[in-house]
């Protein structure tokens, strides 16, 4: 993936992508409206402080990579903004609902587990369990013109992996460089019994349960 984005950059492109689908008689967005958004103080993490001026310069950055544009109507004296970055006429990049509303929160909140994304990007998007969630990132990370995402080393307590998206660059610590496309196999697999797709957390625990069997088995033996 060749594009690569600053921070302001991306919380730029997760507001205008969340206010297109969230409010789109609202949008495009001036730039009063736009500074709002990337400041709000909900559905952001970190929540931040950028005023008109470090956000014009921004759009203005955005704009010369073809990642954004300006659109005035007719009699209007006030410049409105919107993206350019996916599912448009103009770039290459496309995107289901899923796989947009999932890239949005990752751009607006920063790494999260595929829980909590499938919790706060139903604010955008349909989607039916984690078990989607965590099959959209593998899908994501094997496309031809990715990888977009990458898992991160799983934090001490807590069950599932989070992860993050990588039109930033590089993001430190996260699993020695490995993506979802070379590590799949770990995420995700199929129950050859019923051709289901189980989360690497449900495989491990009907393992244990297997194994707890086993030992049952061996002590009657005994």
């Amino acid at each position: 993936m060749m594009l690569e984005l600053t921070p302001p950059e991306i919380r730029v492109i997760g507001c205008l992508i969340e206010k297109q689908i969230t409010t789109p008689e609202q949008y495009p967005l001036s730039l009063n409206s736009l500074t709002n958004a990337c400041n709000q103080k909900s559905n952001r993490d970190p929540v931040l402080e950028m005023d008109e001026a470090s956000v014009q310069a921004t759009v203005d950055q955005l704009i010369k990579k073809f990642l954004v544009s300006e659109q005035s109507g007719y009699g209007s004296r006030v410049a409105k903004y919107q993206q350019r970055f996916c599912n448009t006429e103009y770039g290459v990049l496309k995107f289901s609902p899923q796989e947009l509303g999932t890239i949005c929160e990752l751009f607006l909140r920063g790494p999260q587990t595929p829980g909590e994304l499938r919790s706060r990007a139903s604010r955008m998007c349909r989607l039916a369990d984690v078990n989607q969630v965590e099959a959209m990132l593998v899908s994501l990370a094997q496309r031809e013109d990715g990888p977009f995402v990458v898992r991160l080393p799983r934090q001490p307590g807590r069950r599932e992996s989070r992860y993050a998206q990588l039109f930033g660059g590089e993001v430190g610590g996260a699993g020695e460089g490995e993506t979802l496309a070379g590590s799949h196999r770990q995420l995700a697999d199929v129950d050859p019994a019923d051709g289901v797709q189980i989360s690497l957390e449900q495989r491990i625990a009907r393992l244990e349960a297997e194994v707890a069997e086993l030992n049952r088995l061996i002590q009657d033996l005994r």
